[in-house]
């Protein structure tokens, strides 16, 4: 009978190892920022949920690399996954962008109302491009914050030295179109060449600012939202295919609802961070009506040069507009 039983607990351990998976995520977020906190949190509810057959590996911080860094390393098996911005996605399904065309939104009711009808296709696109994902969260809206001088004008714009994320083409293309040359720089870059004046501007969240400590080199905020990104927990499909059906369950509904707590809990956090910013002394500059009125025109041509060189699609932007003026005109469906 003790026989039985120890073959019987060996076979039981053995299964269970067998059928153990332990996820590797990276992620440009440092660890004790909220999305880290929350991802942690679901990773340790759903390793207790599957008694110990998934588990995550999170790498934090940019350790490594930038996004398209991680989903490369995504493609040769070094990563199963990465937590990343919905743009840099754009290689599998490229109008996730449209909502970071610039100057679209005016209102965070009108982010709501277009996510309401543009997430759920753009996550089901993303299964269908071989990538498990969980929805979308909010990044926020990024603003023009430099170091030396006010930017409230195109014309300011045009006198600092701007960074962009390196490959990042969406970025490149709309500075472009405002007739500015930009730096590309990795992340982690960015704040030393602050600190150096390799760059002099920026276009972040607030809490991206604060996080990466890009605040203590910043003086101005143009109170203008640039633009909006969200981020979400892209896992390739072969990978996420080695877990059990019933595992696999377990994954979607805990990182489901994780993901659902972050896209609330961002914007709290990215209003919070607005106001430190300013109680540390940031100067927050108002374009003037005509200044914004300028925003607005080459905002429109950035949009339509992005358009026309296929970074989104026409039928995604026609979509993307549509939905924008049904919510101002007061026809919500």
């Amino acid at each position: 009978m003790k026989r039985n039983l120890l073959a019987a607990l060996v076979f039981s351990l053995l299964a269970t190892s067998a059928h153990a998976v332990t996820l590797k995520i990276a992620t440009l977020s440092p660890d004790g920022s909220g999305w880290m906190t929350k991802m942690r949190a679901g990773a340790a509810e759903i390793k207790t949920k599957t008694e110990g057959r998934v588990e995550f590996k999170f790498y934090t911080g940019g350790t490594m690399g930038n996004d398209k860094a991680v989903l490369n390393k995504i493609k040769i098996g070094q990563l199963h996954g990465g937590a990343v911005t919905g743009g840099s996605l754009s290689d599998a399904v490229r109008d996730i962008q449209v909502y970071s065309l610039p100057l679209k939104f005016k209102s965070f009711e009108e982010v709501d109302y277009v996510r309401s009808k543009m997430d759920a296709p753009f996550s089901k696109a993303l299964e269908t491009a071989g990538f498990v994902n969980f929805g979308f969260a909010e990044g926020g809206f990024a603003y023009v914050m430099s170091k030396n001088a006010p930017v409230s004008s195109i014309g300011a714009l045009r006198k600092q030295r701007v960074w962009i994320p390196d490959n990042d083409r969406q970025s490149e293309e709309a500075l472009k179109s405002f007739q500015v040359a930009p730096v590309p720089l990795s992340l982690a870059d960015v704040l030393p060449s602050l600190q150096t004046g390799i760059i002099d501007a920026v276009a972040m969240s607030p809490i991206g600012a604060v996080a990466l400590q890009w605040h203590t080199q910043i003086k101005y905020l143009n109170d203008l939202p640039m633009s909006y990104f969200v981020g979400t927990l892209a896992i390739e499909h072969k990978a996420f295919a080695k877990l059990a059906p019933a595992d696999q369950l377990v994954v979607r509904e805990v990182m489901g609802r994780v993901f659902r707590d972050i896209d609330q809990q961002n914007r709290k956090d990215n209003l919070a961070a607005y106001n430190a910013l300013l109680k540390q002394g940031i100067k927050p500059v108002r374009p003037s009506a005509q200044e914004q009125a300028e925003w607005a025109r080459f905002s429109s041509v950035a949009s339509e040069q992005m358009e026309q060189k296929g970074i989104v699609s026409a039928q995604a932007a026609s979509q993307f507009n549509a939905y924008l003026a049904a919510f101002r005109a007061g026809k919500k469906s």
